[in-house]
C-alpha cells in the first residue's frame, strides 16, 4: 500500500487503508442504524429496498471500514445509578496524549475522551454515583496521572441526548 494510501484510526499508529466512499443506501442504513441499533437486517433491508444479503453485506464491509465502530443503548445515567454527570477539562504534559488516554480510559465512569484544541488539551466527560465520588475521581486518580499539569471540572446540571430518533432530521446526507 502506498503511504499516500495509508490513514491513521482513532489516534492508534497503526496504518489503515482510507474508508470507501460511501453511496446512497451506506447512508440510508448508517441513519437506520443510527436510530435504532437493534433494527434486523431483514428490516434494514426492507428500508433501503435491497436484499437481507445485500444488506447484511453493506453492514459488515462498514464494521470493517471502522465507518460503524460498534453497537451500543443509550444510558440515562442518572437512572442508571450514575447521578453526577462533569466535563473535566485537562491540560497535559506536550506529546503525553496516548499515555494519557490509556490511563483516562481506565478510570471508572469515562464515557467520552478528545484531543482537542484551545484552552486545554482534553476533554473528558464521566459519570459517577455522586459528587463524593466525583471529587475522588477528579482529586484522586486524574491529578495522580504525572502527565496531567491542571484539570478544570464543569458540572452537569442536566443533559439531553441528541441522537438520532425516529422524526428527527438525519445527519448523515
Amino acid at each position: 500500500m502506498a503511504p499516500e494510501q495509508m490513514a491513521e484510526r482513532d489516534g492508534d499508529p497503526e496504518p489503515v487503508a482510507p474508508p470507501r466512499p460511501l453511496d446512497s443506501v451506506d447512508r440510508d442504513i448508517l441513519r437506520i442504524l443510527r436510530t435504532d441499533g437493534r433494527a434486523s437486517i431483514r428490516a434494514v433491508a426492507e428500508r433501503v429496498h435491497v436484499s437481507r444479503a445485500n444488506a447484511y453485506a453493506r453492514i459488515n464491509r462498514l464494521v470493517e471500514d471502522g465507518v460503524i465502530r460498534g453497537f451500543s443503548a443509550r444510558v440515562n445515567h442518572e437512572r442508571a445509578g450514575q447521578a453526577a454527570s462533569a466535563y473535566i477539562t485537562l491540560k497535559i504534559v506536550q506529546n503525553s496524549w496516548r499515555t494519557v488516554r490509556e490511563q483516562l480510559q481506565a478510570l471508572p465512569g469515562a464515557t467520552h475522551i478528545a484531543l482537542v484544541s484551545g484552552d486545554f488539551d482534553v476533554l473528558l466527560l464521566v459519570h459517577t454515583p455522586d459528587n463524593r465520588a466525583l471529587r475522588e475521581l477528579v482529586l484522586t486518580k486524574i491529578q495522580a496521572i504525572p502527565e496531567v499539569l491542571s484539570t478544570h471540572t464543569l458540572l452537569v446540571f442536566e443533559e439531553t441526548d441528541l441522537g438520532p430518533r425516529p422524526g428527527r432530521p438525519a445527519e448523515l446526507a
